[in-house]
This record gives C-alpha cells, sequence and structure tokens, in this order.
C-alpha cells in the first residue's frame, strides 16, 4: 500500500521515492500493466468514474491547421480549482481506466476535468484526414491553447500516461509551448527513449506486442473505413510486427526520413527537457516493463524537473491493495496541490 502518503525518501540523482509497498500478487509489474485493460477492472473505473462520466460534455477542439480534436469535460458543482488536462497513452482514450481514475480523484478534490483524445483515438478516426503519430506535436500545443481561451481565467494543471506524459512534457520544453495559464505538468510512466521502449517491446512479453499491434490494427481499419478514398492499409495490416509496421508507415505518412529519425523526434532524454515552462514531476517505476527506468539518468537535471521513482507499479499500474486505488493518483492531486 502507499505508506507515509504525502512524503517520499530521497534516493539516487536527486530522484524520490515513492513508498508504495503492492500487496502479494501487487508486485508482479506485469499484473500491474495489465490491471487497466482487464474488464472487470475497468467497469471497477467506470463505476467509480459515475460523477465525472455524468457530468461530461463533449467538446470539439480547435487546433490550427483545420485539425481537430475532441475531449470530454466536466465542472464541478461548485467553483473549481483550476482545470485539469489528462491525456492518455497510445492506443488508449479519454475512457481508458487510468485516466478515468485520475479524473474521478482531481473532480472529487474540486478540479474541472477535461479528457483529451488524441487524433485517431478514442474512435476520432473520423476528424482529420492523415494518421496518428508522435511527431504530432503541434496539434496537441494547439489544443492545450484552444482549451486555455476556452476557460480564460482558469489556471491549467496538466497530466498525462505513457506517451501522453511524453506529448505533455515536451510540450512544456518547447518555446511558447504551453499557454499562460498552465502550472504544472505530471507525467506517469512516460516514455522516455522511444528507441528503448521499441526494444522492451520486441524482447519483452509477448502479451504487450500483441495487444499493440491489435490495437493499431484495428484503429488503422477505422482510419481506413472514414477516409477511404485516402487510406488503404490491407498490405500494411498483413505485417503483424511492430518494427516494421512503424517503419512503413514513417515512410509512407509521416514527414520523417526514416524510423530512427521518427524515433528521435519525441526522445526527451538528453537536453530535451532542460529548458521548462513550469514544474514538471515524472513517476517511473523500477519494474517497468515497457520504459527502462535507467533511462531516468538520462534526463538532464532542472530545477523544474522532479523525478520521482518507485519500486513497484508497472506502467501505469502503483496499485497497492485490493481496493484497486493507484498510487498515481495521489502522487498527481498532491503535486498539483503543492502549487
Amino acid at each position: 500500500m502507499y505508506a507515509q502518503e504525502g512524503r517520499a525518501c530521497e534516493t539516487m540523482r536527486g530522484a524520490r521515492r515513492l513508498p508504495l509497498q503492492p500487496l502479494g500478487p501487487l508486485r508482479n509489474a506485469h499484473l500491474q500493466s495489465a490491471l487497466g485493460s482487464l474488464p472487470a477492472l475497468a467497469l471497477v473505473a467506470r463505476h467509480r468514474a459515475g460523477p465525472l462520466r455524468g457530468a461530461a460534455q463533449p467538446l470539439l477542439l480547435d487546433c490550427g491547421e483545420d485539425v481537430r480534436l475532441q475531449a470530454l469535460y466536466s465542472a464541478p458543482s461548485g467553483k473549481a480549482r483550476g482545470v485539469a488536462v489528462l491525456l492518455h497513452g497510445w492506443e488508449g482514450s479519454a475512457e481508458s481506466s487510468c485516466v478515468l481514475s485520475l479524473g474521478a480523484a482531481l473532480y472529487a478534490a474540486g478540479y474541472a476535468v477535461l479528457r483529451l483524445n488524441l487524433r485517431d483515438h478514442g474512435g476520432s478516426q473520423h476528424l482529420n484526414r492523415d494518421i496518428f503519430h508522435c511527431g504530432r506535436l503541434a496539434e496537441l500545443i494547439g489544443a492545450l491553447r484552444a482549451v486555455a481561451r476556452r476557460f480564460p481565467d482558469c489556471a491549467l494543471y496538466l497530466a498525462g500516461f505513457s506517451i501522453g506524459g511524453n506529448f505533455l512534457l515536451r510540450a512544456a520544453a518547447a518555446p511558447d509551448g504551453l499557454p499562460a495559464s498552465a502550472r504544472a505538468v505530471s507525467a506517469i510512466s512516460p516514455v522516455l527513449d522511444p528507441a528503448a521502449t521499441l526494444r522492451a517491446l520486441e524482447h519483452g512479453a509477448p502479451m504487450y506486442r500483441r495487444a499493440f499491434v491489435r490495437r493499431w490494427s484495428r484503429s488503422l481499419r477505422a482510419k481506413q473505413r472514414a477516409w477511404p478514398q485516402s487510406h488503404d492499409f490491407s498490405q500494411l495490416l498483413r505485417l503483424k510486427d511492430l518494427r516494421t509496421m512503424t517503419a512503413a508507415l514513417v515512410r509512407t505518412h509521416t514527414p520523417f526520413g526514416d524510423l530512427e529519425a521518427y524515433l528521435r523526434d519525441y526522445d526527451i532524454t538528453g537536453a530535451r527537457l532542460a529548458q521548462l515552462a513550469v514544474p514538471c514531476s515524472v513517476l517511473l517505476a523500477e519494474d517497468d516493463p515497457l520504459v527502462p527506468a535507467a533511462d531516468l539518468a538520462r534526463l538532464p537535471v532542472s530545477e523544474r524537473l522532479h523525478i520521482w521513482r518507485s519500486r513497484f507499479g508497472g506502467h501505469c499500474g502503483f496499485v497497492g491493495d485490493w481496493s484497486l486505488h493507484s498510487a498515481a493518483n495521489r502522487f498527481v492531486l498532491e503535486r498539483f496541490e503543492a502549487l
């Protein structure tokens, strides 16, 4: 369980330790990583997020360059403490269990919550002709600016999971990447070095490769149905290999010359995060099967970059006991409230 809530001990390279000690089988990294996708636990997350989902109103955000992204906005009954913008992982959505769980916690604490779908996620393949890829940082920045314009009197607090965390950290490091009303970024299990994550997917447990290929293939089929005159992925879908599929799409649907250039574009190790516009907190488990925790040592030293490590937690899990509440929710709430 999450012992000593609200406190942490110092660990190597200025990182702090999240004192999470899961019970029994919950110490298994693969179980932690799979919790959000288990149907029974997804039902639990949806049930707990009942007030959040019941208050949700759909929004369509103009991100510039004729790009539109969809979101779900839930306003609390009283005056909001701010607007929490939540971003899912790759092939997740605004209805992902981790997003619902965090959103429910923030909503109960008095925040308005905006759950954003990246391009082609959450059934939004019909909104934009071109396909999603991780180099589309400009439209995420455009979406955040659209949110700031819609809620000009509210501070924005940003949190993302996996690739969503990566997007938000890149936005915080980009010149004029965040609107002036943004106050903080919290990234849960963010992808640090995409090449390392791709290798982890290739050489790790087969269930991750199969899950990503299955979800991505389903998304590409939906894209093809929405834009039959623009896309034909029939040959690509026969590949069934993550690296080969990614390399093929990079060549044909992105401005990057090859897979290596594409992966470098959203790599946030090295000096990428040296200049951050707002305080940014990163939480990563040392047993994460998809994001090597050793890569934390490759992040820059910065007064605005705060790194937290957990011995357990898997990828976006951080569940301590069978109540199935994630310590990541408390982590994000504490980071926001500290400001």
